[in-house]
Formats: C-alpha cells, sequence, structure tokens
C-alpha cells in the first residue's frame, strides 16, 4: 500500500483519538504535544518507516513560519488590556528584561562553556530564548474575557518574543558574517531594530484596519456567505505578514498587532469576534499536530547521542536557572505573589518559535557542522521542554486554579463585612 495513504490513515486516526479522548486527556498530565511527537517518533526511522520525509531547512521554515503567523495572531486575538504601560507591565517586564537576559545568558554559556564564537552563541540564544505560543496554550488566556494576570503575561510573552527575537538572529547572523562589529552595528540598529519594529507596528495596525472597514462597508450592501466569514481573519494574516515583510519590517510583530486590532474592531459584535477566536484556534491545533509529527519523525538517535551533553546542558540550564532567575529579576518592585513568579519561571516552553528561527538561521550563514550542532541542541532542548512542561503543566494550573480561587473566596468574605 502505498505510505501517504498510510500516513493519512494515522494523522486521521490520531486526530480522532486525540479529539475524543480530549476529556481524559485534559485530565492526565499529559500534553498534546507529547502524544503528537510520540506518534512521530513512531511514524520516524525508529518506528514504522512511514514518515521517509527529510525536509531541509527552507521546508521547515515555511512549514514553522505559517505556524507561528497564525499562533502570534491568535494570541493577539486574546489581549483584553487597555493599551498603556501600567496594564501591560508584566508583559513589558518579560520582553524589555527577561529576553536579553536569556539570550545573553544562553550566548555566555555557549561561548564560555561550549567554546563557540561569540556571533554563533547570541545566534544560538536568539533561537532559544522566544517561548512559544504554540505549545503553551495550557497556559495561556482561555478567551478574550480572561483576566488572570499569569496568563495574560504568558500569552503576550509569547506572542511578542517570537517577533522581537529576530533582531538578535540577525544580529547573531551578521557577526558570523563578519566578526567586525562595529562596521555593521550602526545599520544593524537603523534598520533591523528601529525599522523593522516601526514598520512591523504600523503595517500591524493599517492592514488589519483596513480589511475590517472594507468588511463593515461591503456588508452594509450584501452580508458575507455565514460559512466563509471566518476566513476574514486567515485572510488578515496573510495580508498582513506578507505586506510588512514586502516593506522589511518584522511580520510577527504585525500579526500580534493585527490580532489586537480585530479584537478590538468586533468589540461591538462578540458572536463575531468569539467566531474569529475559535476558527483561528483551529487551525493553530491543526497545523500544531503536523509540525510536532514532523519533529518527532526528525529525530534520530546518532545525532541525538553525539550531541546530548551540549543539548542537556543548555536545556537545563536554561529551563532550570536562566529562564527562573531570569523572571525572578525581571519582576522585581512587582507585586507578583512569590507563587506567580514561579510559574512564570517555569512555564518558558520552547517550540516551533525555536524550529522557525533555527530553519531560518540554516538557509542563511549557519551552515555545515557548526549548523548541525546548534540544530541538534535546538532540537533535544525543544524534545526536554516538551516533555517536562508536557507533564507538569496541567497539575501545576489546576494548583494554580485552586488556590486562586481560594484567595478570591476569602477575599469576597473578608470585604462583606465592610460592604454591610
Amino acid at each position: 500500500m502505498d505510505i501517504y495513504i498510510l500516513d493519512l490513515l494515522v494523522i486521521g486516526l490520531l486526530l480522532l483519538l486525540v479529539t475524543l479522548g480530549s476529556g481524559w486527556i485534559s485530565r492526565w498530565p499529559l500534553s498534546y504535544a507529547q502524544i503528537y511527537l510520540l506518534v512521530g517518533i513512531l511514524l520516524g526511522p525508529y518506528g514504522f518507516n512511514l514518515i521517509q520525509l527529510r525536509p531541509g531547512a527552507e521546508f521547515l521554515e515555511r512549514v514553522t513560519e505559517f505556524v507561528v503567523i497564525v499562533s502570534v495572531f491568535s494570541c493577539g486575538n486574546k489581549m483584553n488590556r487597555p493599551l498603556n504601560l501600567r496594564a501591560w507591565n508584566s508583559t513589558v517586564r518579560l520582553i524589555a528584561f527577561l529576553m536579553p537576559i536569556s539570550i545573553f545568558a544562553i550566548a555566555a554559556v555557549g561561548h564560555w562553556i561550549l567554546g563557540l564564537s561569540w556571533g554563533v552563541a547570541i545566534l544560538l540564544g536568539a533561537i532559544l530564548a522566544p517561548t512559544d505560543p504554540v505549545l503553551a496554550s495550557d497556559v495561556q488566556l482561555t478567551d478574550v474575557k480572561d483576566k488572570d494576570e499569569l496568563r495574560f503575561g504568558l500569552t503576550s510573552e509569547g506572542g511578542l518574543n517570537d517577533a522581537l527575537a529576530f533582531p538578535f538572529v540577525y544580529f547573531g547572523l551578521h557577526w558570523l558574517e563578519n566578526d567586525n562589529w562595529q562596521s555593521w552595528v550602526g545599520k544593524w540598529v537603523a534598520v533591523d531594530i528601529i525599522w523593522a519594529i516601526a514598520a512591523g507596528i504600523v503595517m500591524g495596525i493599517v492592514v488589519p484596519k483596513a480589511v475590517v472597514w472594507i468588511d463593515h462597508y461591503l456588508q452594509r450592501y450584501r452580508e458575507i456567505d455565514e460559512i466563509l466569514e471566518d476566513f476574514v481573519a486567515l485572510s488578515t494574516i496573510l495580508l498582513t505578514y506578507s505586506l510588512t515583510e514586502v516593506v522589511n519590517g518584522y511580520g510577527f510583530l504585525a500579526v500580534f498587532v493585527a490580532g489586537i486590532v480585530v479584537q478590538r474592531s468586533y468589540r461591538h459584535d462578540p458572536e463575531k469576534q468569539r467566531s474569529q477566536f475559535e476558527f483561528t484556534e483551529q487551525i493553530e491545533k491543526l497545523l500544531e499536530v503536523g509540525t510536532i509529527l514532523l519533529l518527532g519523525s526528525l529525530l534520530l538517535v546518532e545525532p541525538m547521542r553525539r550531541f546530548a551533553s551540549d543539548g542537556l546542558l543548555v536545556a537545563g540550564l536554561l529551563l532550570f536557572v536562566i529562564r527562573p532567575v531570569g523572571v525572578w529579576i525581571s519582576t522585581i518592585g512587582t507585586r507578583f505573589p512569590p507563587q506567580k513568579r514561579l510559574l512564570l519561571g517555569w512555564f518558558g516552553i520552547r517550540g516551533v518559535g525555536s524550529l522557525y528561527y533555527l530553519s531560518y538561521a540554516l538557509g542563511e550563514r549557519l551552515q555545515g557542522d557548526l549548523g548541525e550542532r546548534i540544530a541538534w541542541i535546538t532540537y533535544i532542548t525543544i524534545v526536554i521542554s516538551v516533555i517536562l512542561h508536557g507533564i507538569s503543566s496541567t497539575p501545576l494550573m489546576n494548583w494554580y486554579e485552586r488556590r486562586t480561587k481560594r484567595r478570591r473566596k476569602n477575599v469576597n468574605l473578608a470585604t462583606r463585612p465592610e460592604e454591610s
């Protein structure tokens, strides 16, 4: 029988099982990503060998790119705060302080312990520093009405740092090409920071506003087919991303901003708002299946064993030292209780975003034995993150929800005498 047909059969069965069994799976200390990863390994060369594709960097880049743009739009679509620094305090701290701390701490490990050049070490930091908006759905906001600060911080961080890690990726690639950083750092600041970020923000506002205006204008004369209406969200994602990339802005940033703009534009129409939210979530979940299955099929014993010491060192320090300590430093002066800071420190999930930046770097100047080394450090880190965070996310978030409800109940009881 054709292997392609068998692949479709297995994927169809997998989707059916995780869908029908979602009520049981949600109670286990297990994530969907772990299931997809395990099935991907079973479908790969060490299992039934049904996935025989060994994709190149460009194929992986395009697949992961599309997954990330849908995911960051979904993150932006969940943002329910007024646009001021006080409301976004946790996000500002996680992006402005934690991400640079993470990048340079990983780079320091890469340079001083693994013996990488500074350019490659910073590139490794930029690849691994962003948290993942795809695999972190269990710890993110569940809908636009969710006001929880922990979930808001993790969701906004996942949506923004996948965009704002790009300047550091370019910094590492420039350094890899030319050790004399003084000769290009000015251009990097002007083009890769100021222009690209500004263009991303502007396009993230202009394009979705134009789409929403056209949508509202045309529906005065004739309503859109209800079945096709949700495709407005997908068209907004694609138009925003592509037009931003045309003007050399950061498409990920633009799409995240577009998610916020679209959510606010349809605030008067909660039914449409919810419909678009659910539509993008479904696309995101479907793309997650394919990407993690592909990652599982890519895993090979020999290179994982060869680069195990590097991968375990980086993953261990990142997940257990760099991220928790970075969060603690970044949240100094806030009113975050210790348990919330600990959870923020732990839920730094790595996944599809890191795969995208890796494949992008491999398609540029990161090649040969050095590229293979960085690739397997990244794969090992992602696999460890998928396993550890997948096991811990459900029980920890259940504990957090119980604690939050108990605290709210105590506050309500304490305020009742005053009200009377």
